[in-house]
């Protein structure tokens, strides 16, 4: 895929992730802030109900209260008069009667015709001065409430609250559609039913928002049930809202990533692109020393940018963009294939020299590297068990598992794996452990202090010891004083890397350097006519 591709896609990603993120949260907090100004509602709904069925509650026990205290408690005319009084001081009760110890109704005012059958319950030792019952008759969901006083002859006075008299609808506009109240008394008889039953069965699938209101006077409570989605009608408009202003951010940030994605390149980045092109990223060779014999072990290849007018660019000014844009992966091969023209008759004649690439964290996320290996040096002079990948402790490797198998393919076909910057970097010794790595370099900070600091003396000599306990091999690098070579000799280190013996140098001064050592037998710093020292001058 192109970096065009890749840009735009990984522009279109973060677009919706930028675009449904605050619309989640957005919905979510809408939700909740709906939900819960629907419990409020409903709790005013509830407390109003039960506030209602209190006051007609108390009327009808105040009427009924008056009346026994008067003495108004006989189906007499002067009685029914006085019941008559009464139901014009209070307008939730309809109807004021005498009751029978067997709870038939004796006489009521206004008249009505009974039927001999009682109204309440048969009357008890233990019963209460007041009692709350219920009729069967219904109107609009709400039955007739009794209330009854006794008053000591066997008898009781009996109230009848109107259904009118809570038969109220309070609430917001857009819950009644939805709402559901239950008023019951203490013993779970209901006293009204207010809302369309077939409204919370058809919702019984959802989830249901319920709150409760008990009376503090009397047994009494009422509930109010609302679906859930109910309580979303509150906020609906402003979802919508939040909907359009997601999309447009969305398509908003889409066309910033196409714009960027298909624009004409940055000349810097024009400029990159074309010295790909022209292959203008070039292999430098820094030899590798066998520090006890004098003799070439081979090098490590490092990339440099030689520009048409002959100047050449550090890796520092172009590496980190390099990964950054995934142009690396060209430029490794490009480098890899170089190795080949020109050093691969060297390394044809001298099958003991091993020639290091440096990889970075990206090559050992798939296999691309393996099929690049086999592609470039399987038909080419210099062998796989000549080559060595390194890989830099500097970047964390992004899947341990992945990177293992990668390295085991290398291994498998012969080639070794050197872990770069011991020390320094993220991995520490556990990419020793979990990656099967075969040589440890030695950085340059160790290097430094060798001699001068204890830390970095005893640090080295556990390197040292755990290749050795490992069955590693270990190379100093960075060394630029014959003081650090000698402390490495007796620390057990046999290879080395650094200006005290050569900088990085084009092909043809190495392979001068490495012919003009062949034909010496090995050299090290410091001796006369050296090719150690006359390569060096050139360079």
């Amino acid at each position: 895929m192109s970096r065009r591709y890749a840009l735009f896609f990984r522009t279109l990603l973060i677009a919706i992730a930028v675009a449904i993120a605050p619309l989640v949260a957005a919905n979510y907090i809408l939700s909740n802030y709906a939900e819960r100004q629907a419990e409020d509602e409903m709790r005013a709904i509830a407390e109003r109900y039960v506030l209602r069925a209190e006051k007609a509650i108390g009327d009808a026990v105040s009427a009924l209260q008056q009346l026994h205290q008067g003495g108004f408690v006989t189906c007499a005319a002067m009685d029914r008069a006085a019941f008559h009084s009464a139901l014009l001081g209070a307008p939730f009760v309809q109807m004021i009667g005498v009751v029978d110890a067997n709870g038939v109704l004796m006489c009521n005012v206004p008249d009505e015709a009974t039927s001999g059958k009682p109204v309440l319950p048969m009357l008890q030792s233990d019963s209460p001065l007041v009692g709350i019952g219920m009729r069967d008759k219904i109107y609009e969901g709400t039955r007739v409430a009794l209330v009854s006083w006794r008053i000591g002859n066997g008898q009781r006075l009996l109230a009848e609250i109107s259904p009118v008299a809570i038969s109220i609808d309070p609430g917001p506009e857009y819950l009644r559609p939805y709402r559901h109240v239950d008023l019951r008394l203490g013993d779970g008889v209901v006293w009204l039913r207010s809302g369309e039953s077939n409204s919370l069965d058809a919702t019984a699938a959802e989830r249901q928002l319920v709150v409760g209101v008990a009376s503090a006077k009397y047994p009494m409570s009422a509930d109010v049930t609302v679906p859930a989605f109910a309580a979303e009608m509150l906020v609906r408009d402003l979802k919508v809202v939040a909907a359009i202003a997601s999309v447009g951010v969305a398509i908003l940030l889409v066309a910033v990533g196409v714009w960027f994605s298909w624009r004409p390149e940055s000349e810097a980045e024009d400029d990159f692109v074309q010295a790909i092109r022209k292959s203008e990223f070039v292999p430098f060779y820094q030899p590798v020393m066998d520090i006890e014999t004098g003799r070439l072990r081979g090098c490590e290849v490092l990339m440099r940018w030689q520009r048409p007018d002959g100047t050449i660019i550090s890796p520092g000014a172009f590496m980190t963009f390099a990964e950054t844009s995934g142009h690396v992966f060209e430029m490794t091969r490009q480098i890899m294939r170089k190795t080949c023209e020109e050093v691969g008759d060297l390394y044809y004649r001298n099958p003991d020299f091993k020639l290091s690439i440096n990889l970075f964290a990206g090559h050992f996320e798939d296999r691309r590297i393996i099929d690049d290996i086999q592609e470039i040096y399987g038909g080419s002079k210099i062998a796989f068990q000549q080559i060595v990948m390194e890989v830099t402790e500097r970047q964390p490797l992004a899947n341990m598992e992945t990177a293992r198998k990668i390295i085991a393919e290398m291994q498998a076909l012969g080639v070794r794996v050197a872990l770069d910057d011991v020390g320094t970097g993220h991995g520490g010794f556990a990419y020793l452990q979990k990656l099967g790595i075969d040589i440890i370099k030695i950085d340059k900070m160790f290097i430094d202090s060798l001699g001068t600091d204890d830390n970095s003396t005893t640090i080295v000599d556990t390197m040292v010891e755990l290749a050795d306990n490992l069955g590693m091999g270990i190379i100093a690098e960075g060394v630029e004083h014959m003081e650090q070579i000698e402390r490495l000799r007796e620390l057990g280190v046999s290879a080395a890397q650094g200006y005290i013996f050569s900088p990085p140098l084009p092909a043809k001064l190495f392979i001068d350097l490495a012919e003009a050592l062949s034909a010496s037998g090995g050299a090290m710093p410091g001796e006369e006519n050296s090719p150690l020292a006359m390569v060096a001058g050139a360079a």
